[in-house]
């Protein structure tokens, strides 16, 4: 560091505070948009550095998003809006994550991608780095840090790869998963409902928990007259059953609803030039579960409950399974 900023951060005002977050963000290589007044209370927050404690009192909490943005409305008077949670998240958390600058649950690390507890906390070589900011050595630090850093953000993305779900498709082909959300339904939807209802069915779409198009087969479905965009509400599977030229739609409702009525329409608009008939799928982890959805179901499609895998629940209509004209 330079004589100049060889000293002590002690107690200061906010702005000083959130000025040498910046100046730190900088020093690590991140780009104006990660070194910003944004990503600058981030760490912050993370670190639970209000403006009257020096870098050598930062902690190294476990925090969610929703408890960084009240950490800051009490430290720093900084109120974000409810709906800036996502672009905190997107914009400022994954890459600090993607940087090896924080790391995501290292109290559970499979932790399903949509829970409640998703939590973030400052990567320990990185800790050890940021509490000397400002002293005797950081440059020398720093340097040490930032020649060591390539290989740490190889092992945590080693260790992300190795949380993902493997799921093999009908015709062969091998994918991953990520740990949340719906996905331990789709890789069951896989392995069981397509192996006993469609068989050589070919998987168009799979959506994934952190990644939307996890198998996309767009020309396949364009031959088919349907066309999708990026904005899109695809459901979370679609199979196509060439011998009987269906394209069979199914939600994943674990994390999500069923088929409702709201849906069926959405769907039917959604896939309305498809030269295939449509039958409409609402897959669940078990029967308790369909409980809570029984009123909300759109007649004239079938429910199928991961826990009683070789058994269709049929609603209305003269078909026990196929798509109505």
């Amino acid at each position: 560091m330079t004589e100049q900023t060889v000293l002590e951060f002690h107690g200061g005002s906010r702005g000083d505070r959130v000025t040498e977050a910046r100046q730190l963000l900088q020093l690590l290589g991140f780009d104006s948009e990660r070194s910003n007044e944004r990503s600058a209370y981030v760490l912050l927050a993370l670190l639970e550095l209000d403006p009257g404690k020096g870098w050598t009192q930062a902690e190294r909490s476990m925090l969610r998003t929703v408890q960084i943005m009240q950490w800051l409305r009490e430290a720093y008077d900084k109120d974000y809006a409810a709906n800036s949670r996502e672009t905190i998240r997107r914009f400022t958390l994954h890459q600090f994550v993607d940087a090896g600058l924080v790391v995501q649950n290292p109290d559970q690390p499979d932790r399903p991608v949509n829970s409640p507890k998703w939590c973030y906390q400052i990567e320990p070589a990185a800790f050890g780095l940021i509490t000397s900011y400002g002293q005797e050595g950081f440059d020398e630090r720093l340097a040490e840090y930032l020649a060591e850093r390539p290989g740490l953000q190889a092992m945590y993305a080693r260790e992300r790869e190795m949380n993902r779900i493997p799921v093999q498709l009908p015709g062969g082909k091998e994918i991953d998963l990520s740990p949340g959300g719906q996905n331990t339904l789709i890789v069951q939807i896989i392995n069981e409902f397509c192996e006993r209802y469609t068989p050589n069915g070919e998987v168009l779409y799979i959506g994934d928990a952190d990644n939307k198009w996890a198998i996309f087969e767009k020309d396949a479905l364009a031959r088919l007259g349907v066309k999708v965009d990026s904005h899109g509400k695809m459901p979370d599977v679609v199979v196509f059953l060439r011998e009987r030229n269906w394209l069979v739609l199914i939600e994943a409702a674990s994390s999500h609803g069923p088929v409702d009525a709201k849906r069926y329409r959405e769907l039917t608009e959604l896939f309305r030039g498809s030269s295939a008939g449509l039958v409409f799928i609402s897959a669940l982890p078990s029967r308790i579960e369909l409980r809570k959805y029984l009123k909300e179901i759109a007649w004239e499609t079938d429910v199928w409950c991961a826990d009683n895998p070789s058994h269709l629940i049929h609603f209305n209509g003269e078909r026990f399974l196929g798509p109505y004209s």
